[in-house]
């Protein structure tokens, strides 16, 4: 059935939005239901709405392996901030960019790529940059950015971002269309009471982190590999022997950092990685089940800070990207191919059980390892490094198929692997709480605006 809407001249938003995406029923309604609430536009609550776009300024930016961290929309997800996927610049180009810095407390809003989504700049690092395609919000006293993050984030302040983007193939928000979006106003024992769900989620997140970092931390000091560095050496002595049979003489494939590594997981007793596990064949085809609905999982939905997927796409069979060709089961751990993203990886929960997965991931199955100890080896140092090494190409580096035979790991005793799973599961069950949390608190403002329809 054809949806449509009949718009007078006189109702139409200046000559700005003219396209019949903008006064589609479901925004009309949607506006109708704040205007009829007790309302402020953001502009009016807000002692500034800033991005400072800094393209120019951008182009001459040299990443770093660590330094202040830089994050762009893409970190911004529903309600939290992921800094692990953050990159880094230096404390020069952080003074250059200094227009840029998030402060404590400020709302910050995606303008691109994750559209919508806004989160609290809450407990941030001392230094904290960000690039053009965030919206940060400084609000008024007496205003609370938990609550205005959670209004943001529920369906009445996400479908009214969702009307303002512009473009035919990036599309994008300005900082100008944020100051018009309404906010409803309540009493501050509704906003304080909002506020407070909110912060228990963030506290759920918190010791999910942690929960996840102590598993990390008994794996490595098991492992006699807490304080091991992977320093460089300027040079090495390779036999021709070997450079033929690895078919590879780029210097940073023979840097004996590898090799260090390598001899410490066989000393303490490891085996060959596909000795341990599955590795899934990425061979179905949606195109199989063309009016099937899938939920499509790329890297972008990976929380690789505790190793959680965070999100999937809704694709029917029939639309689903050709590089859509893993079928997920519970208990899978998938690991990314592609260089500079290899530290994608997440462990899949019963609800993600025949969730659609591209082809940039390893499929990796348990045999005789728990999938949370895989979980923690694969984000881990121990395959990090030697995903690492096997990294080729020249356009797209990624790590080839075959090459992840060559991988190591160790065996831990069962007792030791049921301590580190306990604690991954802890701290899956916390970010779960968390994510609740916050859907609570949504509903709640939710609930609210309508009770004033009502």
């Amino acid at each position: 059935m054809t949806a449509y809407s009949i718009i007078k001249k006189s109702e139409l938003e200046g000559a700005t939005r003219l396209d019949a995406e903008y006064y589609q029923p479901e925004y009309l309604e949607i506006a109708a239901k704040l205007k009829d609430a007790q309302h402020k536009l953001l502009g009016d609550i807000s002692e500034s709405l800033v991005s400072f776009g800094a393209y120019a300024l951008t182009n001459f930016i040299e990443w770093k392996e660590s330094g202040v961290p830089f994050i762009v929309a893409e970190n911004i997800k529903e309600g939290f901030v992921d800094y692990e996927s953050a990159r880094y610049i230096d404390d020069k180009t952080d003074e250059i960019l200094k227009k840029s810095r998030v402060k404590e407390n400020q709302v910050l809003l995606a303008m691109s790529g994750s559209v919508g989504n806004a989160a609290v700049a809450c407990e941030i690092p001392i230094k904290l940059n960000s690039n053009q395609d965030i919206v940060k919000i400084t609000l008024n006293k007496g205003i609370s950015p938990f609550y205005v993050a959670v209004f943001l984030n529920s369906r009445y302040g996400r479908m009214q971002v969702l009307r303002l983007p512009v473009g035919s193939v990036q599309q994008h928000i300005f900082l100008w269309q944020t100051k018009s979006l309404l906010i409803p106003i309540f009493p501050n024992k509704v906003t304080s009471a909002i506020e407070k769900i909110f912060k228990t989620g963030l506290n759920e997140q918190k010791k999910s982190k942690l929960l996840y970092s102590q598993a990390e931390t008994l794996l490595l000091e098991e492992l006699g590999l807490k304080d091991f560095e992977a320093k460089e050496d300027l040079s090495c002595v390779v036999n021709l022997s070997d450079v033929k049979e690895a078919g590879r003489i780029d210097a940073e494939f023979w840097q004996p950092k590898y090799e260090r590594l390598l001899e410490k997981i066989k000393n303490y007793g490891g085996e060959k990685l596909f000795d341990v596990v599955e590795n899934v064949a990425a061979k179905f085809d949606p195109s199989s089940k063309p009016d099937t609905a899938f939920k499509y999982v790329e890297l972008s939905n990976i929380n690789s800070s505790i190793g959680v997927i965070d999100g999937f796409s809704d694709v029917l069979g029939k639309e689903a990207p050709s590089r859509a060709k893993r079928i997920l089961k519970e208990g899978d751990v998938i690991v990314s191919s592609v260089e500079g993203s290899l530290g994608k990886v997440a462990l899949v929960h019963s609800e993600q059980d025949d969730f659609l997965a591209s082809t940039g991931f390893f499929q990796f199955r348990a045999k005789d390892i728990l999938p949370e100890v895989l979980l923690i080896l694969a984000k881990s140092p121990i395959m990090q490094m030697q995903l690492e090494k096997q990294t080729a190409g020249t356009i797209l580096t990624a790590v080839p198929k075959n090459a992840v035979e060559n991988v190591f790991i160790p065996i831990l005793p069962k007792p030791t692997q049921q301590k580190i799973a306990d604690l991954v599961r802890r701290s899956h069950e916390a970010r779960k709480r968390a994510k609740e949390l916050l859907e609570e608190a949504k509903r709640k403002v939710e609930e609210m605006i309508e009770k004033v329809k009502d």
